[in-house]
């Protein structure tokens, strides 16, 4: 294996074992660099050939989790232009989100209001970057404005994310109750925002 590939292969090692140590109960404040590094099967002083320290790691996880969240999401709009509803198949994508990446979605929740501005700072930019992305295809599908389109976005936005803290550590019954609540509520959202377009 050539030395960059194995590089690589021990970066993702370490973004992989800090993950899968936060759980209901740890935040990854509560984690030590020490454990990552057991976990990822690498000597501590190996830690800093990848990572500055380990809020360059955590600035790291919260990009990664943004980004596949964000993917997920742009997978939705593939089952929706196969002909699902768009806001029932988006909630449902959601759901899968969090039942599949429930580590990653955790820390999008605790370091969005965390002791840590550098962590704040990073998780409202992926929120920001997903209000961006959602207000275009609001623009493209529903001919909204910009100003009403964005507005829309970040009510649904700021929404699933309360919904999704709810649903993180419920039960399978319980989460199911939560989409459908959530899909009712994102349908008010968009028929504001429709009735106020055609004021």
């Amino acid at each position: 294996m050539r030395r960059q590939e194995k590089k690589q292969k021990t970066r993702r090692a370490i973004i992989d074992a800090a993950f899968g140590l936060l759980n209901e109960q740890r935040s990854l404040s509560s984690v030590s660099l020490r454990e990552i590094a057991r976990a990822a099967g690498i000597a501590p002083t190996s830690f800093y050939r990848h990572f500055d320290d380990i809020d360059d790691l955590g600035l790291t996880l919260v990009d990664e989790a943004g980004l596949a969240l964000r993917q997920l999401m742009r997978q939705a709009r593939s089952r929706i232009d196969a002909g699902g509803g768009v806001i029932s198949t988006s909630v449902i994508t959601f759901m899968e989100f969090i039942e599949s990446n429930t580590n990653e979605f955790r820390l999008l929740l605790r370091e969005h209001s965390g002791t840590s501005p550098a962590f704040r700072a990073a998780v409202l930019r992926e929120i920001q970057h997903f209000i961006e992305e959602l207000t275009h295809y609001i623009m493209a599908h529903t001919g909204l404005g910009q100003e009403l389109a964005s507005l829309q976005a970040e009510a649904m936005v700021k929404l699933v994310f309360s919904t999704g803290a709810e649903a993180v550590d419920a039960s399978l019954e319980r989460r199911r109750e939560l989409a459908e609540r959530l899909v009712e509520q994102l349908r008010f959202i968009a028929r504001g925002a429709k009735a106020m377009a055609e004021r």
